[in-house]
């Protein structure tokens, strides 16, 4: 198809299908939700931007409407996205200006040296965030507990130290649950550097690749939205989005969208 000539009406019709925004195209199961992020090649966990959303796509009424947060969450569906993050080939990232986003493979690849350079320029730094990197280094991805007792910090320090990494890419978090001996259990998360849970470096990619995937994943986006899609704005160029047109990787449909060609 000759994305450059597609029409404005077009592009959103077949947005409307391709990333579910419509009831009757909602998600069923969580095989079909799975196939959904491969076609996609990423998904936001709620509908925040023009990127599809797994939650916008489940159509289902909130936990609890109107009380906000977590409330508004899919009543029953809630968990598929930690269940598709614990998948084989499914990397979960909070490179979403800080919110987390599901990403297939193929996708993560394009954003390894992103997440690498960030990664070696963090831990080249003397503060706790690069001494948190420098510890993982030798430790290995690890329990929030055990890094408190290990450091030596409180929850406060070390989740000042963390956030900045999360959102950059350098580290990645898991949630996990552990026993308590008493039929209970405790909810913490584990702490991953990039490099540990993405070891080989991607050929390719950067994030010029990762503007056109999600552009590709979204089929149509407002242009002064791509810069806030990902927390890296210290690496956009201004004439990244003009170069990708110059280049046939993007075009405009009409004035203030692009789509992916």
């Amino acid at each position: 198809m000759d994305c450059a000539g597609a029409p404005l009406a077009g592009l959103e019709r077949r947005r409307v299908e391709e990333c579910r925004l419509k009831p009757d195209r909602a998600l069923r199961s969580l095989e079909e939700a799975e196939a959904f992020l491969h076609e996609r090649g990423m998904l936001t966990r709620t509908p925040d931007s023009a990127l599809p959303s797994l939650f916008g796509a489940c159509h289902e009424r909130p936990y609890r409407s109107g009380r906000g947060g977590f409330a508004e969450w899919p009543a029953t569906k809630y968990p598929w996205f930690w269940a598709m993050a614990a998948r084989d080939g499914v990397y979960e990232l909070s490179v979403h200006d800080g919110s987390r986003l599901l990403l297939t493979a193929a996708t993560a690849a394009l954003a390894d040296p992103v997440c690498r350079a960030e990664l070696e320029q963090r831990q080249a730094v003397d503060d706790d965030p690069g001494r948190l990197l420098r510890h993982l280094r030798e430790a290995g991805p690890s329990d929030l507990e055990d890094l408190k007792v290990e450091l030596g910090w409180g929850s406060p320090r070390l989740r000042a130290a963390r956030r900045p990494l999360e959102r950059a890419g350098a580290v990645v978090s898991h949630s996990v649950t552990t026993g308590t001996g008493r039929g209970g259990h405790l909810h913490s998360s584990l702490l991953t550097r990039w490099d540990q849970a993405y070891p080989q470096p991607a050929s390719g990619g950067g994030l010029g690749e990762l503007v056109v995937a999600g552009v590709f994943a979204a089929v149509l986006a407002p242009e002064p939205e791509l810069q806030r899609w990902f927390t890296w704005r210290g690496r956009w160029d201004d004439r990244l989005v003009d170069d990708l047109v110059a280049d046939g990787r993007l075009s405009r449909p009409a004035p203030g969208w692009v789509a992916a060609c």
